[in-house]
C-alpha cells in the first residue's frame, strides 16, 4: 500500500522529522492523487442542475426591497426589522497607506464579527474518503449555481429569522449534540474590504452515518475536488477556503 511504503521511507529517513501531525498530511497527499474517479460525471449532473434550475434573478430598484428591509431613521443603517441577517453601514476610513493616500466613506456589510458557519461532511466509502458537496444556487453567484461545502449559512439562518426550515445536514455543525466527530473547527475572516469584522467558521466533520441525499448534493473525493478547482467560475470561495487545509 502506497501509504505504508512512504511512512516506511520516511521512518527510516534521518534527514525527516516526523511530526505528530505527519500521517494526518500524508493521509491528505495520497487523497488528492488517488485518479480512480475522474470528473466528466460531475460536470454532467452540474450542467442537469443548471438547466433545470427553477430560480429568476433580477436587479431591481433598492427602495423596492421589502419583506422587513427598511432604513433605520436613527442609525441610517439598511437593516431588517427582526435586527438579524446583516445590516448595510456607512463606514468612514482616515489612512495615508492606501492608493489614494487619503481616506474616504463607503457602505459595508455588517453581519457581526461571528455571523457564520460553513462545513464539511467527510465519509469513508468504499476505503476512499469522500466529501458531501452541495450544487448551491445564490442569488448573487456567477453562473447561478456553484460547488459548495455541505453547509453554508448564517447563524440566523440556523436559529430559523427567516421563519422557514432549518438547513439540510446542520445537525452535524451546530447544537449540544452535534452528529460525526469535528474533525477541523477554525475561524477565518472574511473579505475586509466589504464585510465588516466579519469572521466564518470553517469545519470539517466525519461520520459513518448512511445520509440519504437530495439530488443537488453528491460525494466527491480530493482529487476530483483539486481537479474542479482548475474550471473557472465552478467553486465557491467558502469551499475553496476548507479544502485548502485539506
Amino acid at each position: 500500500m502506497l501509504r505504508d511504503k512512504i511512512l516506511e521511507w520516511a521512518k527510516h529517513d534521518a534527514s525527516i522529522s516526523l511530526s505528530d501531525n505527519f500521517e494526518n498530511r500524508l493521509d491528505q497527499f495520497i487523497e488528492c492523487v488517488n485518479e480512480e474517479e475522474g470528473v466528466d460525471n460531475i460536470l454532467v449532473w452540474l450542467k442537469d442542475i443548471k438547466d433545470n434550475l427553477q430560480a429568476e434573478v433580477v436587479e431591481i430598484n433598492l427602495s423596492d426591497v421589502s419583506d422587513g428591509w427598511n432604513l433605520n431613521d436613527e442609525t441610517g443603517n439598511l437593516e431588517h426589522q427582526t435586527g438579524g441577517f446583516f445590516k448595510v453601514i456607512g463606514i468612514r476610513t482616515e489612512t495615508s497607506i492606501r492608493e489614494s493616500g487619503k481616506g474616504w466613506n463607503q457602505p459595508m456589510v455588517d453581519q457581526g464579527t461571528e455571523a457564520s458557519v460553513v462545513g464539511l461532511i467527510r465519509k469513508k466509502i468504499d476505503g476512499v474518503s469522500k466529501y458531501l458537496i452541495e450544487a448551491k444556487f445564490e442569488p448573487g453567484n456567477y453562473d447561478r449555481v456553484l460547488l459548495s461545502p455541505t453547509l453554508q449559512v448564517t447563524y440566523d439562518n440556523l436559529n430559523t429569522f427567516h421563519s422557514g426550515r432549518k438547513p439540510l445536514f446542520s445537525e452535524y455543525f451546530h447544537g449540544d449534540q452535534k452528529l460525526g466527530i469535528t474533525m477541523f473547527e477554525h475561524w477565518y475572516p472574511e473579505d475586509g474590504g466589504r464585510f465588516y469584522k466579519k469572521r466564518v467558521k470553517n469545519m470539517l466533520v466525519e461520520t459513518e452515518d448512511d445520509i440519504d441525499i437530495p439530488y443537488n448534493f453528491a460525494w466527491m473525493n480530493m482529487y476530483q475536488l483539486k481537479e474542479l478547482l482548475k474550471i473557472d467560475n465552478l467553486m465557491n470561495p467558502h469551499l475553496r477556503s476548507i479544502i485548502s487545509y485539506l
